[in-house]
């Protein structure tokens, strides 16, 4: 997940439209990312979205360079950690709170059906019990996978396959199940999801 603030010298409020302004910069307008490799976060539950930027203020999950894609630092080379550092707890409710209340709006792209059926049926053996709905509930705190780029959900499986994420153990086992084909049809069946 990718968080946009410039956090130095940055008086936290719970201004919604300071809020905005500042996560919009690569996020997009109400957490609707526009860019594939940064995840949409509008909608996401309240719980999620403050355990995730908890995660990268204290540096417990990988924080990959990105650029600012707008604003007065675009171009610019930023991370998440870097972003979140700082923040207090009261601040990343805030955050977290005011996307919360968006709307999820589900990416356009396109899927390969053969693998969108795979990933459908993998998806009901291993998954469905903490992402349900077909990974589009905000309630099971668990992050909403239908309708998220896909590339970022590669880079997601990446990261915790690869230990540089923070995994509950019931995924990890999950995850240990299954081969790196069935993650690319699980990326397809949640990519597909409108």
């Amino acid at each position: 997940m990718l968080w946009v603030f410039a956090p130095t010298g940055l008086a936290w409020s719970a201004d919604p439209a300071r809020v905005e302004a500042k996560c919009a910069y690569c996020h997009g307008k109400a957490g609707a990312s526009t860019e594939p490799d940064v995840p949409i976060i509008g909608g996401y539950s309240v719980e999620f979205l403050a355990n995730n930027l908890k995660a990268y203020r204290d540096q417990e999950r990988a924080c990959p360079d990105t650029k600012y894609r707008n604003g007065p630092n675009k171009g610019k080379t930023t991370n998440m950690c870097e972003v979140a550092h700082g923040f207090t707890d009261s601040e990343i409710r805030q955050i977290a709170v005011h996307f919360s209340k968006k709307k999820f709006v589900r990416a356009r792209q396109t899927t390969d059906p053969a693998l969108v059926a795979k990933g459908a049926e993998i998806h009901e053996l291993y998954c469905e019990k903490c992402h349900s709905d077909g990974g589009a509930s905000a309630e099971d705190d668990a992050g909403m996978m239908a309708g998220q780029w896909m590339p970022y959900l590669r880079q997601s499986f990446d990261e915790f396959v690869t230990g540089k994420r923070p995994i509950p153990k019931k995924m990890k086992r999950k995850l240990d199940e299954i081969n790196a084909g069935d993650m690319e049809a699980l990326v397809h069946f949640y990519g597909s999801a409108d």
